[in-house]
């Protein structure tokens, strides 16, 4: 059962985050090719680009529920390193719907309204993006190595 829930949980975190990190990382450079490109295949590649994001944030509400169902199978739930790794996960979390999401949809609505997107917007949210990505990626460390842990693993 544990290995199964293991399972599910890498599965979870692959398909729902790995496209909202890609996706985040590509927007803001992307935005910046508007002016020199097609506009409205540019802002179409935005666009696209922004939906991912958006869906699969709401998707990836399911590694952590995944996560703490394997926790609890596995009885780690009072671990520093699980702990840890929920307090990430929030924090990422946070940074993508407070931070990422709506510059998204600022930038996609200049793009739409046919207005020049500032560079130093496109680089903002290329921070809180890259802050986005080392939260997850630290949480997946922490989720394989998991220090202290007794199961061999």
């Amino acid at each position: 059962m544990t290995k199964i829930l293991l399972t599910l949980h890498v599965l979870a975190a692959i398909v729902a985050v790995g496209p909202v990190t890609v996706a985040a990382s590509m927007f803001p450079p992307a935005a910046r090719r508007v002016p020199a490109a097609d506009a409205a295949v540019a802002v179409g590649t935005v666009r696209l680009l922004h939906r991912i994001c958006r869906v699969y944030a709401g998707i990836g509400v399911s590694v952590p529920v995944f996560g703490l169902a394997t926790a609890l199978a596995m009885d780690v739930l009072g671990s520093g390193w699980l702990i840890a790794s929920i307090a990430l996960t929030a924090a990422a979390a946070g940074i993508l719907v407070a931070f990422v999401l709506p510059r998204q949809e600022e930038l996609l609505d200049q793009l739409n309204a046919e207005k020049s997107v500032e560079r130093s917007a496109t680089v903002q949210l290329a921070m809180f993006t890259g802050i986005f990505n080392l939260l997850w990626t630290t949480v997946t460390v922490l989720m394989i190595v998991r220090p202290g842990s007794t199961t061999g693993a």
